[in-house]
């Protein structure tokens, strides 16, 4: 019972020094941020609020300004069982990525934030 305290708890804090510490926005012009928000559709993180490695995949989100749908599998039954019937495992974060009619399921944030960042801070 301790633990868990002890665990949301670092969870929250987590958490609350993201949010007063997180980066600024790329900025770009119109065209430019409408074409990352257009290849952005196909892009889905799976993710736990308080995980720090999906906090750390988040601010990489946020720091390149690409809006990506999050889907919570700790607390979202469908999100969770998805993950695990076309992910393969529950493991986060995970970002599902639907290009040319197919889907790739990618897990590590360093994998997914040296994708992000190849991907999205030249556009």
């Amino acid at each position: 019972m301790i633990v868990k305290a002890l665990r949301v708890g670092l969870g929250q804090l987590i958490v609350f020094l993201d949010w007063i510490s997180r980066p600024a926005k790329l900025k770009r012009d119109a065209v430019a941020q409408a074409h990352v928000e257009q290849a952005a559709k196909g892009l889905s993180l799976y993710q736990f609020h308080a995980c720090p490695f999906c906090v750390k995949t988040r601010r990489t989100l946020h720091k390149l300004n690409v809006p990506v749908t999050l889907r919570d599998a700790k607390h979202n039954a469908q999100d969770r069982q998805t993950l695990l019937d076309q992910g393969g495992k529950i493991k986060v974060p995970c970002l599902r990525i639907e290009e040319d009619g197919k889907t790739t399921w990618m897990y590590e944030s360093k994998v997914i934030i040296e994708y992000l960042n190849k991907r999205f801070s030249a556009v």
